[in-house]
């Protein structure tokens, strides 16, 4: 008997339908953490030569392409496995397996960043405790909370987005109050955040492509389609506000925060500015509880992750591409897929000893290739297959903004760093081996998942 058949019964056990719009927005926000802005506002500001709210504007509209094409497949296609589904029904099921391959690095290796973090801002506090000790106590609150159900996971990371959103609100105040009275600036009105006399466009768009990755966390509530109610109509609207509020939030501080800060000459160390922001704007006592929220906001964001990444494991494993068995097991009770659960939960131990610029290396690499395909899935679907190509809206909506939409990601693929290339690249060339080796060396079809006899 399958192990996702329950005893005496005939239909295979599925994930739970429980999500509402609300719910599925604050877990695509708990995934990007809008408080990241602060980590990279020195290195953009240095970069732009003090506009970095432009150059967020500009990341912005390059991701929101992307999200409209995300949207129109989720209507097509309402399955969790997101880009690996939609390159697999739209293009190819070859290119399908390599793109939801090339997908688990981004999905994969992001619970274990944010316990990577996690442990940093440990060690900062409490440099006298073994940092494993928090790394396992960590991995294990995400797996349990994973395991449960994604309605727990739902439920923390709201409550955590709205005390990051309180936190933002009370620094910004902290730095209008501050500009206001004679810090950086010395007014709230100025077109300086935005464009100058010395303003170029080409470090701007340059600043933009390094805070795109800002918004990895918008495409990854797509995978909670089998679990979200009316998923048709609330995933595509989910996916758009979540780049949006995230999108809107970045430019507004960045714009503020940028008065505050004219230039990179304060910063100590540019590369890491979210402490010495707090420390100016706030003092110590502020620096020191905020590291400690950082902590939870990264905790949150993981298992955001982890619960994409292990419904991305869950179709590929119902398709077949993966030993069903493991992967395509829905606990009976929890109706979660609690086996990738655990699997996803033990690679994030390896926060203990892995390297943070490597894990960054490798979902760089990931993200892109699901922003590529997810745009190219529309135009091949809709326009070609579909023939959606008679009339000047049928032309702007499948073919001229999912174009913008992979242009503006060939973008980033021009900065990606060559770290990320070789990696990914050799972790693709891993994905295709492993194929040949399943479709006996492609003479057989790649597997795929039967509606009709589930």
């Amino acid at each position: 008997m399958s192990l996702n058949v329950t005893a005496g019964a005939k239909s295979r056990v599925e994930l739970r339908k429980s999500l509402t719009l609300i719910p599925v927005v604050m877990m695509g926000l708990a995934y990007m953490q809008p408080m990241t802005l602060f980590d990279t506002f020195g290195i953009v500001s240095g970069l732009t030569d003090g506009h970095v709210a432009t150059a967020y504007a500009f990341a912005l509209v390059a991701i929101l392409f992307t999200a409209l094409s995300y949207g129109k497949l989720v209507r097509r296609f309402p399955s969790a496995g997101s880009a690996y589904t939609y390159a697999q029904k739209a293009i190819h099921p070859v290119v399908g397996f390599m793109v939801g391959w090339s997908a688990l690095l981004d999905y994969l290796f992001m619970p274990m960043i944010n316990i990577l973090l996690a442990k940093i801002y440990f060690e900062a506090l409490v440099p006298s405790i073994p940092s494993w000790i928090f790394v396992v106590l960590l991995v294990g609150f995400m797996t349990i909370s994973n395991l449960r159900g994604i309605k727990t996971v739902a439920n923390f990371n709201s409550l955590i987005v709205v005390l990051q959103m309180v936190v933002m609100v009370v620094i910004t105040g902290l730095v209008i109050y501050g500009v206001a009275n004679g810090e950086g600036a010395g007014t709230l009105a100025s077109t300086r955040p935005f464009w100058s006399e010395n303003a170029n466009v080409v470090p701007m768009i340059t600043g933009a492509t390094i805070l795109c990755f800002s918004f990895l966390g918008f495409d990854g509530i797509s995978s909670l389609s089998e679990e979200t109610k009316d998923a048709g109509r609330v995933i595509p609207k989910a996916i758009f506000l979540t780049a949006l509020i995230g999108g809107v939030i970045f430019v507004v501080v960045s714009y503020f925060l940028q008065l505050y800060f004219p230039d990179i000459s304060r910063f100590q160390d540019p590369d890491a500015s979210q402490p010495e922001i707090m420390l100016f704007v706030a003092g110590k006592a502020f620096q020191f509880g905020i590291l400690i929220f950082s902590c939870v906001t990264v905790l949150a964001s993981g298992m955001a992750a982890h619960a994409g990444v292990s419904r991305l494991m869950y179709v590929m494993g119902r398709d077949g591409v993966f030993p069903e068995r493991f992967f395509g097991y829905i606990h009976p009770k929890w109706r979660t897929p609690a086996l990738n659960v655990v699997l996803v939960g033990i690679i994030a131990l390896f926060a203990v000893k892995f390297d943070l610029v490597t894990a960054t290396a490798l979902i760089n690499f990931g993200a892109l290739v699901a922003f590529t395909f997810v745009n190219l899935s529309v135009i091949s679907q809709f326009w070609i297959r579909e023939g959606r190509n008679k009339t000047i809206k049928d032309h702007i909506n499948y073919l001229v903004l999912p174009t913008c939409g992979a242009l503006t990601v060939g973008a980033l693929w021009i900065n990606l760093e060559e770290s990320s290339m070789i990696l990914g690249l050799i972790w693709a060339a891993i994905g295709l081996t492993y194929l040949a080796f399943v479709t006996r060396r492609f003479r057989n079809p790649v597997p795929q998942f039967n509606e009709d006899l589930a």
